[in-house]
Order: C-alpha cells, then sequence, then structure tokens
C-alpha cells in the first residue's frame, strides 16, 4: 500500500507541475520527516529538474547537518541560503518602532512567523529562476489543526501530504529510505531553542491522528485538538471578502 501511495504522490506532482507549465519543483529542507519525505517524492518526480532549498535562520547547527543528510539521501540537487541576517535586520527594525510598547511575548511568536514568512518569499523566488513549483510539507495533523504559518509554510503550490497523517508519513519516510535519525527525531519547527510542536500545541500527533482517524481519544485531547482546528479556519482558505460590491 505504502508503495501505491509513493506511486500515486509522484504521478500527481508531475499531473500539476504540467497543469501549470512548469518545469520542475522544489522544497525547503529543515532536516524534519515532513520536507525528508517530500524531498524524495519531487526526486523521483523529477529526477533532473528538483531542488532541496536550506535556509538557516538563527537555526539550530544540528538542523542544518540533518538537512544535509536529507539532501544526501534523496540524492537531490540542493543550495543554501543563510536568512539569520536578513531576519535579523528587518525584525529590528519594526522591533525599534515600538520602543517600550514592544511585547517581547507576542514578538517571540512574531519572530517565528516572520522566519516562515521570510523562507516562503526566499523559495519563490528562486522558483522564479527555474520556473518550477514550491511544494508544501504540511502533513494532515498540521494542516487540520493550523500548525503551520499562514503565508509562511503554508504558502506553497501544492500539499502533496495534506491528506496523509503524521504516522502514514513516518511509513513513506520508511519506503523512500528516509535515513532512521531522521524518522526518529522529535518534530519541531525550530522557532527557538527548546521548542516542539507537540509542546507548542498542547497534545500529540499520535492523538491528532487518531482524531483524524476517528478513533476515541481522551476528551481533553478532543477538546484542543477541536480548539485548534476552529481558529485557525482561516489558514486553511482564501482571504476573506464581502458578499458584494457595496
Amino acid at each position: 500500500m505504502t508503495d501505491q501511495a509513493i506511486d500515486g504522490l509522484v504521478n500527481w506532482l508531475q499531473e500539476k507541475v504540467r497543469e501549470a507549465n512548469a518545469d520542475g519543483a522544489l522544497v525547503g529542507v529543515s532536516g524534519g520527516i515532513d520536507s525528508s519525505v517530500v524531498a524524495h517524492l519531487i526526486k523521483k518526480a523529477f529526477p533532473e529538474q528538483s531542488l532541496g532549498v536550506i535556509m538557516p535562520c538563527k537555526s539550530d547547527p544540528q538542523d542544518q547537518e540533518d538537512a544535509r543528510t536529507v539532501i544526501d539521501s534523496a540524492d537531490i540537487d540542493a543550495i543554501t541560503v543563510d536568512l539569520t541576517e536578513t531576519h535579523n535586520v528587518l525584525y529590528n527594525q519594526i522591533k525599534d518602532q515600538f520602543g517600550s510598547r514592544w511585547d517581547e511575548e507576542k514578538g517571540k511568536i512574531g519572530d517565528g512567523n516572520l522566519r516562515a514568512r521570510l523562507r516562503m518569499s526566499t523559495l519563490y523566488t528562486i522558483a522564479n529562476q527555474f520556473n518550477y513549483l514550491v511544494v508544501g510539507t504540511d502533513n494532515a495533523a498540521e494542516w487540520y489543526t493550523g500548525y503551520f504559518t499562514k503565508y509562511g509554510d503554508g504558502g506553497v503550490d501544492l500539499v502533496p501530504l495534506v491528506h496523509h497523517t503524521k504516522g502514514e508519513v513516518s511509513e513513506l519516510a520508511k519506503a523512500l529510505g528516509v535515513p532512521d535519525t531522521i524518522i526518529e527525531k522529535k518534530p519541531s519547527a525550530g522557532l527557538w531553542e527548546g521548542q516542539t510542536d507537540e509542546n507548542e500545541m498542547g497534545t500529540t500527533y499520535d492523538k491528532i491522528d487518531a482524531y483524524i482517524l476517528g478513533q476515541s481519544i481522551p476528551e481533553e485531547d478532543e477538546a484542543i485538538i477541536t480548539s485548534l482546528h476552529d481558529r485557525s479556519k482561516h489558514k486553511r482558505e482564501l482571504a476573506a471578502s464581502p458578499p458584494r460590491k457595496f
């Protein structure tokens, strides 16, 4: 079944790229399992016209090493664009305008989202050079809960993993030959030191997967997942517009 899923995803990627009159595809490679799976998929779909982009931005050096491991594993062409200085300049210019009114807690979230949006802009700038589509890495759990940055890692052309739970992504990773060190790595967006996806969401991927699959989970976790889904509805839709011209 996993091989069938891989073949289906590869064929779908090829079809969507043809429909867009594009020449290939690229993905931002973070060193996590989701981007690793996508890197392997686009390499299979476009052996000579695929690209992995590593974009460190105040990142843990281990993440960059893991990203290189993924690039080698997928045998995909790659480039690295360090966004740390760019982020620092822009973020500090914004912060300076607030002076004493700056809220550090809100700034922490804005900092992380700015990194994601800088990466999105970088990917599209590179994609324009190659006439490639930008492929996203969000899985079903992240898409359902809205665990992605609007116009950041959610700003992509294609989302091949959106119907696959986190557990199913792990199965795809094993079948594609993603290294065990990447598969077993604790999921993290790398937004700040010690940050993990599950701590930030307040529940686990296993419980989100179970909920999506219609299985029973503790009421507390169900309430968290439902709340995350409802609050993030706007992320999964086009920008709101009035019903008519006034």
